[in-house]
Order: structure tokens, then C-alpha cells, then sequence
């Protein structure tokens, strides 16, 4: 009996450091910035301008705003939780081929972003890439993208504003969701410190909604996205199932590729 009380509290030890550490190292988990120097020189063969925002808290926030001549509206789009805007510059590029500008921002403490990370933070500062938008575009000509962590700030942004359309791609019901399906055996919603409840943003959101995940994710699951398209409301909605598709290919899908024309292509 001693020998069992040991291990019944050696068990119950470990289960709690291993929950404080996941409390503690969270944003280390969630969030895999890559830095750039301040004098880092983007190179893109797309025309664009460097955009620097300053938040209310002093931090200075990075963006590229890719240009046309004659845009048939922009895409506002909202980044994964790896890397910087040399590599997302890249990636969100391709939009312009369909006629889009396009601004995309790094999070704080990526690339030459400054400032403090919360949830609280990522809106707002979410919210100053939105209000640079709309000093360009009205708001029936910006479409607002999130693709994976993004998808929870693209939704929180348009839940607060009347943008054209809302595309996510790889979504997540919340963040808690994806850590309870890491995690089971923890208790997710009390060690979170970044909720990202997407189910209760697309509530709010009064445009279109198009939902596009892979069948094969193995960073978001699938079933997180088909949770939170049913937690969409009305008819103005649709998701897009890439059969075989991962978390990181689904540009290379015809049913990615499709969509896509579809939701841009079409007549405003």
C-alpha cells in the first residue's frame, strides 16, 4: 500500500508540472515567430509598400501592402503561427494574379513587429490593419482572410465590421478545442491563456462565409472546422472539403484552386 501511495503522488506530481508547464510555455507552443532586423530588406516580384503601424501601447507593428493598378478590391489576410512576412509575402503574393491587393501584418514579436503578445492585443492590433484598409478600400471591397491561427482574428475583425466576405482556411472551433485534442487528459479551458473562441466571433459576422479545410490536417482538425461551420448561423455560408488535403498544401488542390476563383472571380 505505501508503494502504491508513492506512485499514486509521484503520478499526481508529474500531471501537475506537466500542467504548469503548458500554462507557462503556451505562447511557446502556439506561437513560432521568426525575427528580422529593422533594416531587413523585403524583396518581392510583386509591386508593394512597407507599412508600419503604431499601437496604442507604443508597440510598432510590420505589414506589406502589395498594389495594382485598378484592384478589384483587397484581401486583408491574416497569417499561421509560423515564420515572417518575408516568407507570408510570398504566400499572400499569389492573390494579386486574381486582382487583389493585398496587406498582410506580422504579429507581434514576428519579424520586425515590436510589443508584448495577449489575445487582447492580437484584435486590436488586428483591428489598426482594418482601419488602414478601409482609409483605402471601402468596406464592400475588402475581403478579410485568416489561415490558420489567423482564422480566429480574421473572425474576431470581421464579427466587428462589415467587410465583403470572410475566407478561412484550416479554421479552428477555438483554440482550447485544438489543445483539447492534444491534450485530452489536461484541463485545457483552465490552463488557457489564449481562448480563441472562433465559434463565438462567426456568430457575429454578417458576410459570406467560406470555410476551406483538408481532410488530412494534422495540426487543426478536421472536425474543428466542421464544428465551427455548423456554429456559423443563417445560409450565408459554405465549406470547402480538400479530400486528402494537409494543413499546409491546400493551395495545391483543383478544389482549393476552384474556390478560391470562385469567391474571387465572382461579380460583386
Amino acid at each position: 500500500m505505501p508503494r502504491l501511495k508513492k506512485f499514486g503522488l509521484a503520478a499526481f506530481s508529474g500531471y501537475l508540472i506537466i500542467a504548469a508547464m503548458l500554462y507557462l510555455l503556451q505562447e511557446r507552443l502556439i506561437f513560432l515567430p521568426t525575427k528580422l532586423p529593422a533594416d531587413y530588406q523585403f524583396s518581392f516580384t510583386q509591386p508593394f509598400q512597407e507599412v508600419f503601424l503604431k499601437a496604442g501601447d507604443e508597440a510598432l507593428l510590420n505589414g506589406i501592402h502589395f498594389t495594382l493598378d485598378n484592384p478589384r478590391g483587397v484581401i486583408l489576410y491574416f497569417h499561421g503561427n509560423a515564420g515572417d512576412l518575408s516568407r507570408w509575402g510570398q504566400i499572400t503574393s499569389f492573390f494579386t494574379t486574381k486582382g487583389y491587393e493585398v496587406i498582410v501584418m506580422d504579429y507581434r514579436t514576428y519579424g520586425k513587429s515590436t510589443g508584448k503578445l495577449s489575445e487582447a492585443v492580437l484584435y486590436t492590433d488586428a483591428a489598426l490593419f482594418y482601419n488602414y484598409a478601409q482609409s483605402k478600400f471601402p468596406e464592400d471591397k475588402i475581403i478579410v482572410y485568416g489561415r490558420s491561427l489567423g482564422t480566429g482574428i480574421a473572425s474576431k475583425i470581421a464579427s466587428l465590421n462589415n467587410p465583403s466576405k470572410l475566407i478561412l482556411e484550416t479554421p479552428y472551433y477555438s483554440l482550447e478545442d485544438v489543445g483539447k485534442s492534444r491534450f485530452p487528459w489536461l484541463p485545457v479551458k483552465l490552463l488557457s491563456r489564449y481562448a480563441m473562441r472562433s465559434y463565438e466571433f462567426v456568430a457575429q459576422v454578417n458576410c459570406p462565409i467560406t470555410i476551406l479545410h483538408g481532410t488530412r490536417d494534422q495540426v487543426v482538425p478536421f472536425e474543428s472546422g466542421e464544428k465551427l461551420f455548423e456554429a456559423i448561423p443563417g445560409k450565408q455560408k459554405k465549406m470547402i472539403v480538400i479530400e486528402g488535403g494537409g494543413h499546409n498544401n491546400l493551395a495545391g488542390y483543383e478544389a482549393y484552386q476552384n474556390a478560391i476563383n470562385a469567391i474571387l472571380l465572382e461579380t460583386n
